[in-house]
């Protein structure tokens, strides 16, 4: 009996001890296989980083190669074209191999024409009015078309303040008979001038036009030879920055009823809200119109130069709003919208790899 059960006891104890054994390998053979495949899974991880890192090398430009000096036709001097054009300038030649020099011109439609004359290969431009010349209409339809310039990409909003020191102006049609700036002859405020003054029932014969730059148009209201006037430029803009901090400013709305007229016979206009506060003493918002400071370019300009400084400005956003307040604007789906335009083929790319795809001569 007590034979027997030693018998039983010693193949219990056994099974135990084959069965133990049986479980390491098992452990042992389960941990060689996780062992194995996590070092597969991290060694396609590794090669998967290097096939994307590479793919990206293959489409970044050097730009420290990327050399030459360009010309940038802007605006008056005390306007926003001049100075954020400036620092536009100043900030690409930092960060590439180019050399950018901005000059002072009558505005957009002076910039286009310096485009096809050779004197700039880039320049601020008004959308609107760039549009009127790609197409031939409006006021080039007897020019023609002019297909000498591309575009690289919209960069702030544009608005038309009608500015006054007059309290007793009120609104456009308190224009009438009066001495009134609509800026350079050609320049994007001229057409605005002339847009606004159609969805009141009025032309320039309706009141005494002068031909003037920004800061030239505010020189004359301070000294009191004109009534008011029109400015196309970001705000707060220079010119009537200056002038505030000596004079009380007014700016002019448009009213609900006249802004619906506008914006449906020219379309390519927004409505937009100048904030109270934009200028000392300015303590009323100002409803008026907007369209977009387009940064463009010479049809001919080279595919990397083009990437360079359209990835250089928009890539560096925050930077750029430290040294002009416009930089906060900076923004892919803003620069992109409603362009009629076609791109430069180097800023389409720049776009297309942030997932937006424009319209390109090719």
């Amino acid at each position: 009996m007590k034979k027997t059960l030693w018998k039983t006891l010693a193949l219990m104890l056994a099974l135990v001890m084959m069965l133990g054994m049986f479980a390491g390998c098992s452990s042992s053979s389960d941990a060689d296989t996780a062992e194995e495949t996590e070092t597969e899974e991290a060694a396609e991880t590794v090669e998967e980083t290097a096939d994307e890192t590479e793919a990206e090398a293959d489409t970044t430009v050097d730009f420290s190669a990327v050399t030459g000096s360009l010309t940038m036709g802007t605006g008056g001097e005390s306007g926003t074209y001049y100075a954020f054009g400036g620092v536009l300038s100043n900030y690409i030649g930092q960060n590439t191999g180019l050399s950018i020099n901005t000059v002072s011109t009558g505005g957009t439609t002076a910039n286009i024409e310096g485009i096809s004359e050779f004197l700039y290969d880039l320049a601020l431009v008004q959308s609107d009015v760039m549009t009127y010349a790609y197409e031939g209409t409006n006021s080039f339809a007897e020019t023609g078309a002019n297909t000498d310039f591309l575009v690289l990409g919209a960069l702030y909003a544009e608005t038309v303040q009608i500015v006054t020191l007059d309290p007793e102006i009120t609104s456009v049609s308190d224009l009438a008979g009066k001495s009134v700036c609509v800026g350079d002859v050609g320049s994007g405020t001229y057409y605005n001038t002339v847009d606004i003054l159609a969805a009141y029932g009025m032309t320039l014969d309706d009141i005494t036009p002068i031909y003037q730059s920004f800061g030239d148009s505010a020189e004359s209201l301070k000294d009191g030879k004109i009534d008011a006037a029109f400015i196309c430029a970001g705000a707060p803009t220079t010119a009537v920055t200056d002038l505030a901090t000596s004079q009380t400013v007014y700016l002019v709305s448009i009213d609900d009823e006249h802004m619906a007229t506008l914006l449906e016979s020219c379309p390519y206009y927004a409505s937009l809200t100048i904030p109270a506060g934009t200028y000392a003493g300015f303590d009323e918002d100002c409803v008026t119109i907007t369209v977009k400071a387009t940064l463009v370019c010479r049809a001919d300009l080279d595919e990397d130069t083009a990437y360079a400084i359209v990835a250089t400005i928009f890539d560096n956003a925050e930077a750029i709003t430290e040294l002009h307040a416009k930089g906060a604007e900076l923004d892919l789906t803003f620069a992109t919208e409603g362009i009629a335009v076609p791109f430069a083929t180097g800023s389409a790319k720049y776009f297309a790899e942030h997932g937006i795809e424009v319209e390109t001569v090719e």
